[in-house]
């Protein structure tokens, strides 16, 4: 008489290490570390006059429509298009996770909230990290921790102004770390949430249903099927409805296959710094993959700001790179020496990076360490001053470093001819700062005002009011 057997089920994840109190401890402390350095230093940048409307200001009055119970604009965005007095900014970029920023706006309406919220969701993302770490058994994983949060693509991101992105960046960790769990159902829907923060994560959700096809075939299919088709339906309905152009403006600035051959030698620093940080560990995980379809559309780009390392683009990849070095360091257990030297190894390079001049000059902890970034100085107290002439209320053309100071409590458009086209309010002031280089010099917009008398002028902050 034979005996029926079960049929095998799949191998269950690597058993974590028991807990222990300081395993529960590092991601609470990492994370408050890194909250209270990140949101510090950007509310410093600030301070000095280096946020911009591109794009703290755009965002700012992005918030401050979610608020009001409104869908988002921005003033600042309808500049050169004709007739325009505010840009419907979901006819942009598809971002409805901004929505949860209304009410934390419509009880602290400053701009600064913004860059709080930044620093917290990226310090969220390091907890994560670590925590993760720590239960797959890697030794020193607070080092592994401080290594992410250092990570030079975060550091761009809270080094220039506030963007959706950041968002992506906690929602990344959880699903990765979810993976690494084996909590396959809460990878899924971390992962999911992604479609919510931009319209060009369709594909990076799809590939976290990838990996989960074999642990989880239901989660995956559907993450494969749903995040293509919400991103087509995003990119082809959902963007053209909104835009006053009708269309998707973005699809113009990617040149195809052909831009893949463009700037190879940018494009290949690019992927050496993103995984160098790693000790280019990161190659043995599976969990690589994620980060293939923003290099690809990055890459295929016909914009060459895309290709390197500048700005908040490479922000999404850190916790992809840094959660396939977990992966790999959990496999590495076994080899003690290996895995005690590593960590510590790792923030060594991190630190290096950061002190290592990048793209546009130092990353923003190098900048951040000298006394002089906290010291204020005489401009900063002039653009105070400038900026406390405007009154409440009032419609404003200003220049690109002075117009998120304004955005909570004026009309704000920027300080360009445009300003002053048919159809739009009048500015009642304009304020200028002669630093500002973008988007061009400050006497062309002047050229179309009329009617304006200068009020102040200091340290090349410069104030005009409107004549009656």
């Amino acid at each position: 008489m034979t005996t029926a057997t079960a049929p095998a089920r799949p191998a269950p994840p690597l058993p974590l290490p028991p807990p222990r109190r300081r395993r529960a401890v590092a991601p609470w402390a990492v994370g408050a570390g890194v909250f209270a350095v990140y949101a510090a230093v950007a509310l410093r940048l600030h301070a000095r006059f280096e946020t911009t409307g591109y794009d703290l200001g755009i965002f700012g009055q992005a918030v401050r429509h979610y608020a009001a119970g409104e869908w988002p604009a921005s003033e600042l965005r309808s500049d050169g298009i004709p007739g325009l007095t505010a840009f419907p900014l979901l006819g942009d970029h598809f971002h409805p996770v901004l929505a949860l920023l209304g009410p934390l706006y419509a009880l602290l309406p400053r701009v600064e909230l913004l860059l709080v919220v930044q620093a917290a969701l990226v310090a969220l993302s390091a907890g994560v990290v670590t925590g993760c770490a720590a239960r797959r058994g890697v030794r020193g994983a607070p080092a592994v921790g401080l290594a992410y949060a250092g990570a030079w693509g975060l550091q761009s991101l809270v080094g220039f102004d506030f963007h959706e992105v950041a968002f992506a960046v906690p929602l990344l960790a959880l699903s990765l770390a979810a993976y690494l769990d084996g909590r396959w159902t809460a990878c899924a829907w971390w992962g999911a949430a992604l479609l919510l923060v931009k319209e060009d994560m369709g594909l990076t959700v799809a590939a976290i249903g990838v990996l989960l096809i074999r642990r989880h075939l239901r989660a995956g299919l559907a993450l494969c099927a749903g995040g293509p088709l919400a991103m087509a339906l995003v990119l082809l309905v959902v963007l053209p409805a909104f835009s006053p152009s009708g269309a998707y403006g973005y699809l113009s600035s990617s040149s195809g296959t052909f831009g893949l051959f463009e700037g190879l030698d940018t494009k290949a620093n690019t992927l050496l710094m993103l995984l160098l940080p790693t000790g280019l560990l990161a190659v043995r995980s599976p969990l690589l993959l994620v980060a293939l379809p923003t290099l690809a559309w990055r890459f295929a780009s016909g914009n060459t700001v895309y290709w390197g390392t500048s700005h908040h683009y490479s922000a999404v990849l850190m916790p992809v790179v840094f959660l396939a070095l977990v992966d790999t360091l959990a496999r590495l257990r076994q080899h003690r020496r290996t895995a005690a030297v590593l960590p510590a190894a790792l923030l060594a390079v991190a630190a290096l990076v950061t002190v290592t001049t990048a793209q546009f000059g130092p990353l923003l902890l190098a900048r951040a360490s000298a006394p002089s970034f906290w010291a204020d100085a005489p401009r900063q107290a002039a653009g105070r001053a400038a900026l406390a002439l405007v009154p409440d209320g009032a419609v404003v053309a200003a220049s690109n470093t002075m117009a998120p100071h304004l955005t909570d409590r004026a009309t704000v458009y920027l300080l360009t001819p445009g300003a002053f086209a048919a159809g739009r309010p009048v500015p009642e002031w304009l304020v200028a700062d002669d630093a500002s280089v973008w988007p061009g010099p400050t006497a062309a917009a002047l050229r179309a005002a009329a009617g304006y008398e200068q009020v102040h002028s200091a340290e090349g902050f410069t104030v005009w009011k409107r004549v009656p």
